[in-house]
């Protein structure tokens, strides 16, 4: 049932993330009506408008213009006018600043209405044969090695299928340190440009993939899925690693081969168990 937008209403607009056929009649109805688009990138944005021959005037709203423009947008809104927000892939407020917009309009009691449509995560969710019933997002690693692997230790005993997106000049530095946290002997599937005339899915273990990437130079944009540890058993905490890791070391095991035994028990990284190991001290 076709309605023309409301006035005062903000639009969370989903714009294909690679092929312009998976934009939805809605969504071309909806910024066609609009008084006003919101936009990531206008350039990129005005490609988009031209090809579906949309007229709407837009303004720029992005990361570094937001706590400016925030306040404009909402006073157009509260004086009537509908805005359509997108961003330059996707759904809107997914790994972008459209989720400050967002809450601004609901803090002040303003309608937001969501166009649904393409969205790489969900894409990549799809067809990766992970399991989707249960699943985390986590968007953008950190971009520094250190906090990376700092966060993706938080996600060792994570059951759920875990999707991150990632750029391409960061690709083998991210794999390298899931491989290092999470195990190199952890399935994943590696998405490559989504919708795209080049799209790819690669399947395999994360040491798998390290060695795929270092013959070929990563190119376009990347969603990784990685399995979640099995769920089967409950996951130790560190202070219990280190107490088992201990005990085996005292029984005249290296630490080495602790860790080796206890990563097959929990599908922990062999890595991180050693060094854990090398951070005990053995009393005389």
């Amino acid at each position: 049932m076709q309605t023309e937008p409301k006035p005062g209403t903000l639009y969370i607009v989903a714009t294909p993330i690679g092929n312009l056929e998976d934009m939805t009649f809605r969504a071309v109805r909806i910024l066609q009506a609009v008084d006003m688009i919101a936009a990531e990138d206008t350039r990129h944005t005005g490609k988009l408008l031209q090809h579906f021959q949309v007229r709407t005037p837009q303004i720029s709203y992005y990361e570094h213009n937001s706590n400016s423009r925030i306040p404009e947008l909402l006073e157009y809104l509260q004086y009537g006018k509908a805005i359509a927000l997108v961003s330059d892939a996707g759904m809107p407020g997914i790994s972008d600043p459209g989720y400050e917009l967002i809450k601004a309009c609901i803090d002040n009691n303003i309608t937001v209405v969501p166009i649904p449509g393409a969205s790489a995560v969900i894409t990549a969710l799809s067809a990766a044969g992970l399991p989707t019933d249960r699943f985390i997002f986590d968007g953008f690693l950190p971009a520094k090695s250190q906090k990376r692997k700092e966060y993706l230790t938080s996600l060792q005993g994570e059951s759920r299928t875990l999707v991150f997106y990632e750029s391409p000049h960061r690709l083998r530095e991210t794999l390298a340190d899931l491989a290092e946290i999470l195990g190199s002997d952890r399935y994943a599937v590696i998405a490559r440009e989504l919708t795209k005339l080049y799209e790819e899915f690669w399947r395999g273990t994360i040491g798998e993939g390290i060695a795929n990437y270092q013959e070929k130079e990563p190119q376009g944009e990347y969603t990784i899925l990685v399995a979640g540890t099995p769920s089967n058993q409950p996951q130790p905490t560190e202070t219990e690693l280190k107490n088992e890791l201990l005990s085996m070391i005292k029984e005249g095991i290296s630490r080495s081969q602790a860790s080796r035994e206890i990563a097959k028990n929990t599908g922990l990284s062999r890595r991180y168990l050693y060094q854990l190991a090398l951070t005990i001290e053995l009393s005389s």
